[in-house]
């Protein structure tokens, strides 16, 4: 009898509830009022381009680097290719250090906000002699939400020269 009852009085919830006519019509925002929310306010107004940098926090975001290989012993190289260069500048590669290598370092990437974030990469490359050269790139963006960026080379050897 209880289960009749409560059966009842939820199909009539439900009859109630959809017999009432609302008509939600919606609009897009303009695009000057359309902010993407994982800005911080305020650092959306800042543009930095090559020749005022320095003004964002996340230039120098610091985050931990982490990179091994097998075997180890291979150089690490590392620079930012960014899809929107009279923002955020291409970089030439620079040498990090070993295989293992860990350190907890900053970008130093001129002209980065979190806005822009999306559109730059971080591209690594181990090289070690008689091995062929490995490249892994990591999305800018990811990399400061997850504050880290790591991997691990299997090098693969390069028989071209034996």
């Amino acid at each position: 009898m209880k289960h009749t009852c409560l059966f009842s009085v939820i199909v009539w919830v439900i009859l109630c509830l959809s017999s009432c006519k609302t008509n939600y019509i919606v609009q897009p925002l303009p695009v000057e009022q359309r902010v993407d929310p994982t800005i911080v306010r305020g650092e959306e107004k800042k543009m930095v381009t090559r020749d005022n940098p320095g003004s964002t926090a996340l230039e120098r975001t610091i985050i931990r680097w982490n990179f091994d290989s097998s075997p180890q012993g291979a150089r690490v190289y590392w620079r930012v290719v960014s899809s929107i260069p009279d923002i955020v500048k291409n970089t030439n590669e620079l040498y990090l250090a070993p295989t293992p290598y860990e350190e907890t370092r900053s970008f130093n990437i001129l002209g980065l906000t979190y806005e822009n974030s999306r559109d730059v990469i971080i591209e690594v490359k181990v090289k070690k002699a008689g091995y062929m050269d490995q490249v892994k790139r990591f999305n800018v963006r990811q990399a400061i939400d997850q504050q880290e960026i790591s991997s691990f080379f299997e090098l693969v050897k390069n028989d071209v020269f034996e």
